[in-house]
């Protein structure tokens, strides 16, 4: 089982946000917009990638959910890597549904190449969940999408956010995804906003607005004055 942080704003939970973090990131990384989202009876598990060798920064060891050898279009992918990372979120779910949390309350969320994780594990997930939240990211493995996606979340909304200034992920390429998952049928949100790869504070507050659509929270309106 991965290592992992939690954060819950209130003490009895009734849903939980999966959240992955970038490339070379940890789960301390997200910890501050866990809080800052303010979201009552929803638990944060942030957990931390395993430390491997990462083939496009030479070989360096850095957590990572998989390898990476390129960001063409083209460039292999370490599917031996993203489905082990796909296993231990699914154990993730488990536990968190061992805990009293139904697969329905549970978004998986993610940035960059946790994003990427994110979402591969949530459209071939069993059973349905909340959503999908996949920030300056992408869909890896498009050629198995249409054998492998589960019946059970073929209507996952589908929250995906990027900058238009990303040079890391071009916005082209989250582009292609989120065209890929629309014409697939998927109930998919897009927003784009003037920034790098990073989040901005306009980000978060969409993410607020959408979480509280999405988890029925009540308390949304006041958000936007306070972040």
């Amino acid at each position: 089982m991965l290592e992992t942080l939690e954060r819950c704003v209130s003490d009895n939970a009734n849903a939980s946000i999966i959240w992955l973090h970038g490339l070379g990131a940890d789960g301390y990384d997200f910890e501050p917009i866990a809080s800052a989202l303010q979201l009552p009876g929803v638990r944060f598990i942030l957990p931390h990638a395993p430390y491997r060798p990462v083939s496009i920064n030479n070989g360096y060891e850095m957590r990572a959910w998989y390898d990476i050898y390129g960001l063409d279009a083209d460039s292999p992918q370490d599917e031996a890597g993203i489905r082990q990372s796909q296993r231990e979120i699914e154990a993730l779910i488990e536990a968190e549904k061992a805990r009293g949390i139904a697969a329905e309350r549970i978004v998986l969320a993610g940035f960059s190449q946790g994003g990427a994780i994110a979402l591969h594990t949530a459209l071939r997930h069993p059973e349905p969940l909340a959503s999908a939240l996949v920030l300056s990211s992408w869909l890896p493995m498009k050629g198995r999408l249409q054998d492998e996606i589960h019946t059970a979340n073929r209507q996952l909304p589908i929250f995906m956010a990027h900058g238009n200034l990303d040079t890391i992920v071009p916005l082209q390429t989250a582009k292609a995804s989120a065209q890929l998952l629309t014409a697939s049928g998927y109930p998919l949100t897009w927003h784009e906003y003037p920034m790098a790869h990073s989040v901005s504070d306009e980000e978060i507050a969409d993410i607020h607005q959408f979480l509280h659509t999405i988890l029925a929270i009540q308390d949304a309106q006041d958000f936007s004055k306070s972040a």
